[in-house]
């Protein structure tokens, strides 16, 4: 139950409680459902200098109701979210945890200037779509020294569906994610897209951690998403336990509605790994592109993937992808067999929000 001084109280388990919402401009309808959404548990629009913060304190969105009648098939809408922040600027996320989501957890839309810093996010590794954080339309995103379980993608960086982002046309950019954990038996520790129809650009990933994931860093797209994922930068990964190291899939399929078009071909180019070490490994790399769309300017350097018993024969399976590696074990497929130098990371800082965290009194 969610009570709020002089508001009437809302049940988990009485979907009438939860008002209906747009959905959002750059989606065109809801993420699991045409039409509206249900509310978010923690929702705020065109807001300046935000703070959400505490001593480690816990928001639980006692998810399991909403992930039992959704796997039964019994939700005419797509769930909320645990917080949704839209159009707003100089927000800091800290110190707190948050449990339980009944779908993807923190979503700031919109939104420029986020910091995310020393947040704890919990949901059991089979939750549907409990996404951890997902940064959509925004630019100048900060996410550091976080701790994610998850039953889906720890971290994803979204920017619109298909021909509803294309006319949004607000890339998510200026994006840095630092000294992330991250545990998802299921999927990655950071994906950018599937949804990127309005572009994604200059991602930097540094000294990330990834237990018992299935992939580190992957590109989701597909026929008809259009947009852009460019200027990649990953640095400093420590992987244990993977199913694959490098995955890039071009053959998403989900579309919003009838609608999206099938000559909007994503570009993928400036993708850059550095500086790897992954053990138990099942396969080194998945690298599919889309046919007469190639995924191009991949580099690859310093690559260390100790393999599990039970690894597959095949490490590398490559399609429609170009690139150079540079000291990369297992040995590469020849589509990336091309040698070349270490891959490059900016030298420039990304400077997002204050240099330090404000402190509440007590």
């Amino acid at each position: 139950m969610i009570c709020f001084s002089g508001l009437p109280c809302r049940t988990e388990s009485n979907l009438e409680d939860w008002p209906l919402i747009a959905p959002l401009p750059s989606y065109g309808r809801g993420r699991d459902e045409p039409g509206p959404r249900y509310s978010n548990f923690i929702a705020g629009s065109n807001l300046t200098d935000v703070i959400i913060t505490g001593r480690n304190g816990t928001i639980n969105g006692q998810g399991q109701v909403w992930w039992d009648k959704f796997h039964a098939k019994e939700l005419t809408y797509t769930r909320g979210y645990l917080l949704e922040l839209l159009y707003s600027d100089n927000i800091i996320i800290s110190n707190v945890t948050f449990i339980d989501s009944p779908s993807w957890n923190l979503h700031p839309t919109y939104c420029t200037n986020v910091t995310i810093s020393g947040v704890t996010i919990l949901a059991p590794v089979h939750s549907p779509n409990t996404d951890g954080i997902d940064p959509d339309s925004s630019s100048h995103v900060k996410i550091e020294d976080c701790y994610i379980v998850s039953g889906d993608d720890c971290i994803a960086v979204k920017s619109g569906w298909d021909q509803y982002g294309i006319k949004f046309n607000v890339p998510s950019q200026h994006i840095l994610i630092s000294r992330l954990t991250c545990i998802s038996p299921t999927s990655a520790m950071i994906a950018l897209g599937s949804e990127m129809s309005g572009g994604i650009q200059d991602v930097r990933a540094v000294d990330n951690v990834a237990i018992n994931t299935e992939s580190a860093v992957r590109i989701k797209s597909g026929v008809g998403r259009g947009g852009f994922v460019k200027d990649v930068f990953v640095r400093g990964l420590s992987l244990h336990t993977m199913k694959w190291v490098f995955w890039m899939t071009g053959n998403y399929g989900q579309h919003p509605d009838n609608s999206s078009d099938p000559n909007a071909l994503p570009e993928v180019t400036g993708i850059n790994y550095s500086d790897v070490f992954a053990e138990n490994v099942t396969m080194a790399g998945r690298m599919e592109g889309i046919p007469n769309d190639p995924y191009t300017g991949i580099c690859i350097s310093n690559v260390t993937a100790q393999l599990a018993p039970d690894a597959k024969k095949l490490q590398w399976n490559c399609t429609d992808v170009k690139g150079v590696t540079s000291d990369v074990s297992p040995k590469p497929c020849r589509e990336l067999g091309a040698a070349g130098k270490p891959c490059t990371f900016p030298e420039e800082e990304l400077v997002i929000g204050p240099p330090e965290l404000p402190k509440c009194s007590y």
